[in-house]
Parts: structure tokens; C-alpha cells; sequence
């Protein structure tokens, strides 16, 4: 089935020099007077048609193969959701005796009163939505429930024969009916069997008993840079349609999630390929459209899907049961920059440095504490936070997992038994507290153009200012953080960094890790030694 592009050692090309020698040889004369004969035609341009370049090919490149063997798997997707009745609140909200003003008879001189009046706040259009709103009321003047209607389209694609099939969750988040369009415009009722916004996935089930055609996931670790691709799909709500390109990228992280992984792809995806596989040239699936970078909103040759060995996971615990479990290890991260590692004695820029963590989550039960840079789980290093996010989101929940962390210049390694990903993991906060009033007496930190003071609740220090095109200020601090530690040890007075920092010089580091908190979030900050 599958074919590719192929070179034809065969092909004759003719240089214009040829031509024309062609053309004026006398040997050439008897076909140029028979061609003069039948078209009518100048014996030059006779001559240059018969000599014209020809290219001998066994076959042309084509997709068609690929094309013809799976669109009856691709199918469009329309979602249907039920509309809330409009509400009588609104700019007049008349009472008349415990009746409202839609509730007043059409012949009543009140209504038509107030319903000439607010021509000049909103026209003839408000007075159509009333009507519309009577309209969807029964005789007995109760409100009918809400209508139905339209709310997206996208595209899916088979995975089993008895009908089962994946699209994306914006696809279908917000509908309560849904409907399959096959490629040959069958129109057929579909169940939502799971949905999983972390990862943007959905599965779809047809409830007619049938046997459909089906496509299956390719292996996408051997997915290569430059390999053609064929996207299949429903853009505009036009139907079945098919584009071809290349793997322009991979592994790509574009803040969708805290699994980003997409492949990225330059075969046109518009608006309703969501939902629609990426095939390569043996019809399978290495990919599901999710995403598009766009100024216009139109395809301008990026786009992005989920991987394969993404999607078969999550869709394999949909069927299964509806939703998808997650390992949960219960921290805040963020990358390891080569000031960070400079400043913490890591030989590399790599790992997951945690923020914070979650107060009675695993990592926090296990002894895991801010600071930490995790830099493997199970012995397989972590790059960072997203290859962290990744690896403990698939570990079953309740194992038992080794995470290993560096801490206090030398690496070590805890135990930490994994709970469930919450549905939606609450923001971290800590104790309530009102915003800290500074104190009278102020500290400068002049290596690092910070001004500071004791917070009053004694925990950390309040930076009070920050000196322009100082370090501190290159690295985003701003008056009204708290340093709450340098290096890893808590920090009150600005005497106490400055001890902290004397020690760091004196052991040749050259950055110092400053713990900043504000707005009841966590981070670290490395602030060079050198530049004071």
C-alpha cells in the first residue's frame, strides 16, 4: 500500500540546442511535410511539438494508494449541544404583580408599551429575542427545555471495527449529542465513551451495530524528521479532504499541557482537521491533529499532533473505563537553568527543580523538600520538568517509585509511593496571611542591586526595590518578593545572606539560589556572584 516518491533513470531531457538541431536536419524533412499535412500547421512549429521533451515514468509519485485504503476509517465529527433558555434578567426587568414582562399577554398596553420603548436600547433585534423567547415557551407559558444546535465539527477516525473512535476533547467537550459523518455521507449517532483534556483526546463510539473500517497506530519512536506524511480530515466542514507533507519536527512543547510532545507537521491543517489523523505511507497513524500555529487562523504550514504511543495509551484507559489514571507525585517545578546548576555544583543544566512541595502529597509524605532537583525516576534520568510530568503520569498509582534527587551537592535516592492525578489538581497556597507591611529599617544587598527588609512575619526577607539593569532585575525580581532562602537555607536578616553568600565564593561557586515567593507561589532564582 504504501509508495514514495521515486527516481526514473530513464528520463530524457533535451537540451534547447538539440531542438533546434533536431529540427533543421534534412533527414527530418519528409516527417515535417507529412506533420504540414495532417495539422496544417507551420513546419517549424510541427517540428518543435515532435521534438518536444518527454519523460518516460513507470509510475508517478502518488499518494492515492494510501488515500484510497483509508478514508473510509477518517470520518467528520458533528457535536450538538443543548442551549440554555434565555434568561429574563436583562436591562428591564419589570414586575408587574409577580409577573414578569414576558409573562404579560402581547395585546397588554404595558407591553406594547415597554416593547416600542426599548426600540432605542437595542432596536428591532431585542424584540425578536423576546419573541423568540415566547416563542420556546408551551401553551401553558412554561418554559420548554432548551433547544439543540450546532456547536463544532471536527474529524475522527476509526480504531475498531465495531465503530469505537478517537477524536480530539475540544472536539466534544461541550456537547451532548454527537453525530458521524462517513466518508460516503452516512449519517450515524455516536456515544461519548471518555474524554481527557490533559492530553486533548476522546473516544467516540457508533451505536449502530456494523462493521466498520479501521485504522491502527504506527510505532512513532521510528517517525523520522523529513518523512512524508498524509493528513485526512474535514477543514472548513468541507467534507473529506487530504493533504500531504513532511515531519518538520518533534518532540515540541508548545504550553498546551504538562505532557506537550507533539509532532509538528507542514501538511496543511485548518480549522476542522481537529480530531483527524497524520498517516504515513503504510496507512498508519502516527498522529492526531490537535493544534495549528497561525496568525490568520489559517494553515500556514505548522501544525501539530499527539503522538501515537500518547494516544494509544490514554485511549486504551478510556475504553477501559472512562478516564484516565495518573501517577501523582505532587510538587512544583521548573527547569535547571546553567545558572541554577552552577549555583547548586550540578556538572549539567538537567532535571526538574522543585519549587514546593504539596502539602500532604506523596512527595512531601516521602521527605522530597524545595530545592531538590529530581534527576531520575527509576534510574531513567530526567531531562526536565516535562520528561518528569511525563514518566510519573505513567506510573500505575500506588507503586512504589525510586526518584532520585540532588540535594546538598550529592545525589540520593527516595522511595516515594505514588498517589492518583486529582481531576483538577488544586493551585498550592500557603498559611493565609496579609500582604507583609515593611518595617522601618531597610538592608541593601548591593552585589545584587536588592533593597530589603525583615518580612513581618518573620519568615524571609521583602525586597523593598530593585536596582534597574541590576542581575537581580534581568532575572525578573520585583519589589514585593520574599527571599525565603539562598542556597537552600532560610533565610531573616540580610545579614544572613550575605554569610551565605561569603561561604558560596569561598567554595568557587559562582551564582547563589535565591527561593522567592510571592502571591502564594514558589520559585528559584540563581543570581550570579561575580557580578557584585
Amino acid at each position: 500500500m504504501s509508495q514514495s516518491p521515486q527516481t526514473n533513470e530513464s528520463t530524457k531531457t533535451r537540451t534547447p540546442g538539440k531542438m533546434i538541431k533536431g529540427f533543421l536536419g534534412t533527414t527530418a524533412i519528409a516527417g515535417v511535410a507529412a506533420a504540414m499535412l495532417a495539422t496544417g500547421l507551420p513546419a517549424p512549429v510541427t517540428g518543435a511539438f515532435a521534438d518536444a521533451v518527454r519523460v518516460e515514468a513507470p509510475q508517478a509519485p502518488s499518494f492515492a494508494d494510501v488515500v484510497q485504503a483509508v478514508s473510509p476509517a477518517v470520518v467528520s465529527v458533528r457535536v450538538q449541544a443543548e442551549v440554555k433558555p434565555v434568561s429574563n434578567d436583562g436591562p428591564f426587568n419589570f414586575n408587574f404583580n409577580g409577573r414578569s414582562f414576558d409573562d404579560l399577554p402581547d395585546d397588554h398596553p404595558m407591553k406594547r408599551f415597554f416593547d416600542e420603548f426599548s426600540r432605542g436600547f437595542g432596536g428591532e433585534s431585542d424584540r425578536d429575542d423576546r419573541r423568540a423567547e415566547r416563542d420556546r415557551r408551551g401553551p401553558d407559558g412554561k418554559r420548554r427545555p432548551g433547544r439543540v444546535r450546532p456547536v463544532s465539527q471536527g474529524s475522527g477516525f476509526f480504531i475498531s471495527e465495531d465503530g469505537m473512535l478517537v477524536t480530539n476533547n475540544h472536539v466534544v467537550e461541550n456537547g451532548s449529542a454527537f453525530t458521524v459523518i462517513m466518508d460516503d455521507g452516512t449519517e450515524l449517532d455516536a456515544k461519548l465513551v471518555g474524554r481527557d483534556s490533559r492530553t486533548d483526546l476522546a473516544v467516540l463510539k457508533v451505536e449502530e451495530a456494523r462493521e466498520f473500517t479501521y485504522v491502527d497506530f504506527a510505532d512513532d519512536s521510528k517517525v523520522r524528521v523529513g518523512d512524508w506524511v498524509v493528513a485526512v480530515g474535514n477543514p472548513f466542514g468541507l467534507g473529506g479532504s487530504v493533504t500531504a507533507g513532511i515531519v518538520s519536527a518533534r518532540g515540541r512543547d508548545i504550553g498546551a499541557g504538562p505532557y506537550d510532545d507533539f509532532i509538528q507537521v507542514d501538511a496543511a491543517v485548518n480549522r476542522g482537521n481537529s480530531g483527524g489523523p497524520t498517516f504515513n505511507l503504510n496507512g498508519e497513524v502516527i498522529g492526531i491533529n490537535t493544534a495549528i500555529f497561525s496568525p490568520s487562523g489559517g494553515n500556514v504550514g505548522i501544525a501539530f499532533a499527539i503522538p501515537a504511543s500518547t494516544a494509544r495509551a490514554v485511549i486504551r484507559d478510556l475504553i477501559d473505563d472512562g478516564t484516565v489514571e495518573r501517577g501523582w507525585l505532587g510538587v512544583q517545578i521548573q527547569p535547571v537553568t546553567a545558572d541554577i546548576a552552577e549555583s547548586l555544583g550540578l556538572a549539567e543544566a538537567q532535571g526538574a527543580l522543585v519549587t514546593e512541595p504539596q502539602s500532604d502529597a506523596p512527595a512531601a509524605k516521602a521527605g522530597i523538600e524545595a530545592g531538590d532537583v529530581v534527576t531520575a525516576v527509576d534510574g531513567e534520568a530526567v531531562e526536565g520538568p516535562r520528561e518528569l510530568a511525563k514518566k510519573i503520569a505513567g506510573i500505575e498509582p500506588g507503586k512504589t517509585t525510586e526518584i532520585t534527587v540532588w540535594r546538598n551537592g550529592e545525589s540520593q535516592t527516595i522511595e516515594v509511593e505514588l498517589g492518583t492525578l486529582p481531576t483538577e489538581t488544586a493551585a498550592l497556597t500557603t498559611d493565609d496571611q496579609d500582604e507583609p507591611s515593611a518595617p522601618q529599617a531597610e538592608a541593601t544587598l548591593d552585589d545584587f542591586g536588592l533593597t530589603v527588609v525583615p518580612a513581618e512575619n518573620g519568615r524571609g526577607l521583602l525586597i523593598t526595590s530593585v536596582a534597574a539593569d541590576s542581575a537581580a532585575e534581568e532575572r525578573g525580581l520585583r519589589a514585593g518578593d520574599v527571599i525565603v532562602a539562598v542556597n537552600n537555607q532560610d533565610v531573616s536578616d540580610a545579614s544572613d545572606v550575605v554569610g551565605i553568600i561569603d561561604s558560596a565564593a569561598s567554595d568557587g561557586r559562582k551564582a547563589a539560589l535565591f527561593q522567592v515567593e510571592n502571591e502564594n507561589r514558589s520559585r528559584f532564582v540563581a543570581l550570579p556572584i561575580d557580578q557584585g
